[in-house]
């Protein structure tokens, strides 16, 4: 007779959100509806709520006007340290951004071929103008449009978008 004693085995399943995809993945954040949609090669596999800056009509045309930009943009930060617990900043201002502004002088010329040469370059523009800047989707919660122009989620659904999503991906905000 032997002296060990057999220990039950145990099977442990854990279950994982999907985080990787097999396309191209790609960001909506659709700002009349309030969401954030995940794109896998052009279909939608995820859906988030979200708010957005405080005063939420119409495109950003200024630092300190409350909007959400319009337009497609990158993912060009992602940022462990945000003080919105997780964020993923994109590179507003855009081309289409600075040429707005340079014509209603909000910006120079040399501002403007600042924020060119940076998206040719797949890097942040300068974000001290007189556009704003520091665009980024992040948590804190989307019960109400409370942010200074970006696109905040729960804290639980920004955890799973910066799983999923990579630097350069692209964002698309749109009415």
């Amino acid at each position: 007779m032997s002296n060990t004693m057999k220990l039950p085995t145990v099977l442990l399943l854990i279950v994982f959100a999907q985080t990787s995809f097999a396309g191209d993945v790609s960001i909506v954040v659709r700002k009349q509806a309030r969401v954030v949609q995940v794109l896998d090669d052009g279909k939608v596999v995820k859906t988030y709520r979200a708010a957005l800056g405080y005063a939420p009509d119409g495109t950003k045309l200024r630092q300190g006007d409350g909007k959400t930009p319009e337009g497609r943009y990158f993912v060009r930060v992602k940022n462990a340290n945000s003080q919105f617990h997780l964020s993923l900043g994109i590179d507003y201002p855009g081309v289409d951004d600075a040429a707005r502004g340079l014509k209603a002088r909000l910006i120079d010329g040399a501002q403007y071929a600042a924020i060119v040469a940076a998206h040719r370059r797949n890097r942040l523009p300068p974000q001290n103008t007189a556009l704003g800047g520091d665009i980024f989707l992040h948590g804190g919660g989307n019960s109400r449009d409370w942010t200074l122009g970006c696109i905040a989620l729960d804290n639980a659904d920004i955890e799973e978008l910066y799983k999923t999503v990579k630097l350069g991906t692209p964002v698309d905000i749109v009415r």
